[in-house]
This record gives C-alpha cells, structure tokens and sequence, in this order.
C-alpha cells in the first residue's frame, strides 16, 4: 500500500492544471499516486491529462460524467489506495516537501493539518505544532481568522481507513460542500497533528467555487445549516458552542444580500428549529434569530448598523 493517494478533481481548468501537476510531480517522496477525477471537462483539460499520464507512471485517471466537485472527490477516494489521503484543487499547487512532511508527522493520526498561502497576496497562515483531538482542535480554531477559511479541505492529509470507517464523504449536489465535511471529520478525529509547515498554495481566481454567491450558493449555506444543527443536536458528549457559533455564520451568508425574491425562496427553505438551536450560544445571535423571524430585511438592517 501506498503511503499516499493524492486525490486531484479536474474540471475545465486547461490554464492551471500544468501547474499544479508539475507541483505534483516535483515531490522530493516517493511513496504515492495521483488520482486525477475528470468530471466530464469540455475543455483541453483531458486531454493535458493523457499527455501527464503517459510520462508520469504515478498519476492515473478517473473519467466520470459531470457531477462536480464533490462528486469527483467522492469518485477519487473510493479508488484510493495510500494510506493516507490529500485533497489538491487543479487550480492550486503544493510544495515540493509537502508529502516528506506529512510522511514525517502522520504517526498513525486521523488528521495532519498545515498552513496555507493565498497566492494573489502572499499571505499565510501561522499554525503552532500541536496534537490533539479531533473536537479539540475543532473548538481551538474554527472561528479564528485565517488566510484561508478553516473549513477548506485541501489544508489537511485524511488517513482513509478512518475515513472510511466512519463513512466521511462530500456531500453532493451542493456548494461549499467543505462547510459540511469538515466539522463532521473534526467530530469522529481521535488524533491530528498540526505542523507549521505551508505546503498548500491557494490560487484565488473570479468565478471559483469560493467567489462564488448566487442563489444556488445560497441555498447551500441554508441546507448546509439546517443539517450540520440536526446532526449536533444529537451528540451528548461535547462542547457545541463553536459549531453552532459557525452554523450561525452560514446562515447569516445565506442571507447577507438577498433579492426579496431570493428571500422567500430561501424561508422556504430554513428549518427554523435549526436555526434556533444554533443561535442560543450568544444574545447577538438570538436577536438576529429573531430578526429573522420577523424579515430578512430587518435582519440585514440590524447587521448592517
């Protein structure tokens, strides 16, 4: 087996995936393979992948229909053979030590996390060693301020057995589908390790997932909410304070700059149960619940002022 499956979605991104497969290739260990999912890409995308393949024996491709993003993950970690599983955008690149770091610091964990770069203005997030569990480090730094939301998968390598065994996949048929996955694999985590190393390089363009806030965006935020309360409201053993401080945060997305007509969409939507429960953690948040309660207006009104 295979120490890693780096696990790369490409679709209709024929002015990056150079980039980020030379990254890939340039890797100063050895011990891994490359999982390129091509979810139906209309561009030259597949065909650059069969010119990388043909010369570099590590990488192999997954053809699949379009499904998106989570769907190409979800396609690239059921083939997967390493043990250990790191997710790459094909518009981002890594370091060239970043497998030599991980293999030196997994020591079996569930997680092993490390910093980020945003490459439109070199800036970068400082983490501290530490290891601790999965909740723990869930509850120490989900609501900092980062460089790049803490949410974002590629900012961590999965061991996939316990992926696997606690059946963690991305949901599909969403956007900001790492708003979901993310809180669940901190939850089930028994042991990550942080590392302070930056070894993952975000390309930050117009018209990606993360810029992205029409409707369907939104009604994401709103689905991604009422589910995440559903599923936390039935943990008895820990501290839920963060989470549903977040959860407040999506929603608050959802509906930070609507059209009316996005608005009545929206309520239609909600759960308002959810909403409730993850607004009780601060006065701030309850008087926005019920804000809300009365018009997404009013509720802009009070955030804005």
């Amino acid at each position: 087996m295979k120490k890693f499956s780096i696990v790369v979605p490409v679709y209709n991104v024929e002015a990056y995936l150079d980039d980020c497969l030379r990254s890939l290739q340039g890797q100063t260990y050895g011990d891994y393979e490359v999982v390129c999912v091509n979810d139906g890409s209309t561009d030259g995308s597949r065909a650059l992948l069969g010119q990388w393949a043909a010369r570099y024996p590590q990488m192999r491709i997954v053809d699949r229909e379009n499904g998106g993003l989570s769907a190409a993950r979800n396609s690239g970690t059921e083939v997967a053979e390493g043990e250990y599983i790191v997710y790459v955008d094909s518009d981002d690149w890594v370091s060239p030590d970043m497998l030599e770091k991980l293999a030196a610091a997994a020591d079996g964990a569930d997680m092993v996390c490390y910093a980020c770069q945003r490459t439109d203005n070199e800036q970068k997030d400082t983490l501290a060693a530490e290891t601790s569990t999965g909740w723990d480090y869930y509850r120490r730094h989900a609501l900092e301020a980062r460089v790049v939301p803490f949410v974002c998968v590629w900012q961590r390598a999965y061991r996939r057995e316990f992926l696997n065994a606690n059946r963690l996949r991305f949901r599909e048929g969403i956007l900001h589908e790492d708003n979901q996955f993310t809180p669940r694999a901190c939850l089930r985590a028994a042991r990550v390790r942080v590392i302070p190393d930056t070894l993952y390089y975000y390309r930050v363009r117009e018209g990606s997932i993360m810029t992205t806030r029409g409707l369907r965006s939104k009604e994401s935020f709103v689905l991604i909410g009422n589910e995440l309360s559903d599923l936390f409201a039935q943990e008895e053993s820990i501290d839920k304070t963060t989470v549903y401080q977040a959860l407040t945060h999506i929603y608050q997305m959802a509906f930070a700059d609507n059209t009316r007509e996005e608005d009545r969409h929206l309520l239609h939507l909600l759960d308002w149960r959810a909403y409730r429960r993850a607004s009780r953690t601060k006065a701030r948040h309850r008087r926005n619940y019920l804000a809300m309660r009365l018009s997404p207006a009013l509720y802009r009104f009070i955030n804005k002022h």
